[in-house]
């Protein structure tokens, strides 16, 4: 696989999620984002047809093609919708995945099969007002209490917090320990003590409902703990890695639709007699969009193939994708308004939309200068990256 040359089970994936896609996601995103409606019964049915389970083994409901079919699907639903895009981690990476990874049996038979077929809906509880990217910030504690631990704090910016039924959520069980003292749990979302702050507005993927969430007390069982005791840091890692592969594949797709928009426009669009895809500086800017959108895409897949062949440490190289996917979005997003000109700013055309998007690639999931500083420390050798 050294060209990256996607195999034919992935072909046949992509075509399968692209018609999803343009049938059922395409023509409700523009009105679903403008009024903030999310749809779960499109996450129900993404679900039903599997896109969820392609990291996980079959004994768990998945249907194990691997990292790269799961960047492949993530591509395709975020060229459709970001919004919806954020699934393939509520529901994948930032759940089931890691409770295979690190759950025991009775949380694996539990939650993963209900994950990933959307019986259940997912979120991820790490960020909180003063601890985003320094997650040692965190307040949320876990007090051990008999059978159960007592969870108190905020959680802020947490995708499909609203909808979500299982949280994974991440506390101080021994603050004092520091990295060595955070835990994770899996948290029932509708649990007595659990309140939700109104939908958090957002530049992009407006149809994701966002919300705080307050932990009051709230009784969570001791068999609800993922892992060990203050092993919580070390998911989270995972954890982290795992989203920003599916951030990264989004990115890519995100650039795709832009492309797709600009080079429809360029070949409609007419000034002084001819089309303006005829002009050099249109073809210029086509071509470093199509040649960044490749380059992300190649990066993401790398990342992809080096986990289904079992290096699961590759952080680097995720942080890689995660930063160049984030930039070239955000850099394609800003070619494709000036080649549309006035119509990018007009509500007909969804150049607007795609590129308020493609701007919070640079922030969420761990933003462009954390990625930078992965990468930049591991290559002066100050702190290796994938240990």
């Amino acid at each position: 696989m050294a060209d990256y040359e996607l195999s034919e089970e992935c072909q046949l994936l992509r075509h399968t999620v692209r018609e999803f896609a343009e049938k059922e996601i395409v023509p409700l995103v523009t009105a679903d984002e403008r009024s903030r409606r999310f749809q779960r019964e499109i996450v129900v049915k993404m679900g039903r047809l599997g896109f969820f389970g392609c990291p996980v083994p079959e004994t768990y409901g998945g249907s194990g093609m691997g990292f790269v079919a799961h960047a492949v699907v993530s591509e395709e639903i975020g060229c459709a919708s970001c919004s919806l895009g954020v699934s393939l981690n509520t529901q994948t990476m930032g759940t089931a995945r890691i409770i295979y990874d690190y759950g025991s049996d009775q949380q694996k038979s539990k939650y993963i099969s209900k994950l990933i077929s959307a019986e259940l809906l997912g979120c991820l509880a790490i960020s909180e007002s003063d601890a985003g990217s320094d997650v040692a910030a965190m307040t949320t504690t876990a007090t051990a209490s008999e059978d159960y631990y007592i969870l108190s704090g905020t959680k802020t910016w947490i995708s499909y917090a609203q909808v979500a039924d299982v949280a994974l959520v991440f506390a101080y069980t021994e603050p004092k320990l520091k990295y060595h003292g955070m835990s994770a749990f899996i948290v029932d979302m509708h649990t007595a003590g659990i309140a939700l702050s109104p939908d958090q507005e957002k530049m992009g993927w407006r149809s994701a409902p966002t919300a705080e969430i307050h932990f009051d007390n709230v009784q969570v069982p001791a068999e609800n703990l993922l892992g060990r005791p203050g092993q919580g840091f070390k998911i989270m890692m995972a954890c982290l890695d795992n989203i920003r592969l599916t951030s990264a594949a989004r990115a890519v797709g995100n650039c795709q639709a832009l492309i797709d928009e600009a080079i429809n426009y360029a070949r409609q669009r007419r000034q002084f007699g001819q089309e303006i895809s005829r002009f050099q500086m249109v073809q210029e800017a086509i071509a470093r969009m199509v040649t960044y959108t490749d380059a992300a895409r190649l990066l993401t897949y790398r990342a992809a193939h080096q986990r289904d062949k079992g290096v699961l440490n590759n952080t680097r190289e995720i942080s890689m994708a995660k930063y160049f996917a984030s930039e070239a979005a955000s850099s394609i997003a800003d070619e494709a308004f000036k080649i549309m000109g006035a119509y990018g700013c007009a509500g007909q055309y969804p150049v607007g939309r795609l590129l308020r998007d493609a701007k919070m690639h640079q922030i969420l999931d761990g933003s462009s200068n954390i990625q930078k500083m992965i990468i930049g420390t591991d290559a002066l050798g100050i702190r290796i990256a994938n240990r």
